[in-house]
């Protein structure tokens, strides 16, 4: 079993509960145009670390001392169920080492194989892009039928669930889809906290290097203050992450 690793960072505070151990694992399905990691979209593109989850448990408990108080282990991406097997086997042996494990998904796959994986994760992080099924599919290249079915089952098997939300100027930055979307998340009383992300073009470089057109040319990063407008609708239900 090798895990095709895009990037491993050893002290991140931004995904995830504490000082957490971050792997960047390859591959996504979805092309969703914020995207600030283009580089992780191909599974069969160079990566930085191929590893077995043997091998990977091994560097994170290097740090061990740093991140088993209130930190832990998340799998990011990329989308890191496209590795589901790589993932289930490696959290497993966090679990058993007494490592708290965080899961960042789009929940764009929905399937036997990632329900493994849930069974060897305390937290997912939870991304909703939109609840329009017709922006989505336009946004991310993908309906959102799957997503959908990612929350029920986490609400069914009772999995604790931190919401992820980018707000994009011109998509999602509106004031009636961002408190419809606190209302439908705040029907799952397994989500305990929302992250608001505000779109930033600090990964516009990765295309020109990659040779791929910008898709949000022209759009600016989100001013501050509807940053903190979008928190407000969201704080009537949850703890956000001002």
């Amino acid at each position: 079993m090798i895990g095709k690793i895009h990037s491993l960072e050893s002290f991140g505070t931004v995904d995830g509960p504490g000082i957490r151990f971050v792997v960047f694992l390859q591959g996504c399905p979805m092309r969703c145009l914020f995207c600030h990691n283009p580089d992780t979209w191909d599974i069969n593109a160079p990566v930085a670390y191929k590893m077995t989850p043997e091998e990977l448990l091994t560097e994170v408990k290097r740090y061990k001392n740093f991140i088993q108080t209130r930190g832990g282990v998340t799998l990011s991406g990329g989308e890191p169920l496209v590795q589901a097997e790589f993932a289930a086997e490696f959290f497993e042996l966090c679990q058993k080492n007494g490592i708290h494990t965080a899961l960042d998904t789009s929940g764009a796959i929905f399937s036997d194989k990632a329900k493994k994986v849930l069974e060897f994760t305390d937290l997912v992080l939870l991304d909703i892009k939109t609840l329009d099924d017709e922006l989505h599919e336009k946004y991310t290249g993908m309906t959102r039928e799957n997503n959908q079915k990612f929350l029920d089952y986490l609400q069914e098997i009772g999995k604790t669930v931190w919401i992820r939300h980018v707000v994009v100027p011109n998509y999602t930055d509106f004031d009636d889809k961002l408190a419809a979307l606190a209302e439908y998340v705040s029907r799952y009383s397994v989500v305990e906290k929302v992250e608001i992300l505000p779109f930033h073009t600090l990964g516009k470089y990765k295309y020109d290097r990659l040779g791929i057109k910008y898709p949000l040319e022209g759009i600016s990063d989100l001013p501050e203050e509807r940053g903190d407008n979008a928190r407000k609708y969201f704080e009537k239900y949850f703890k956000t992450n001002r």
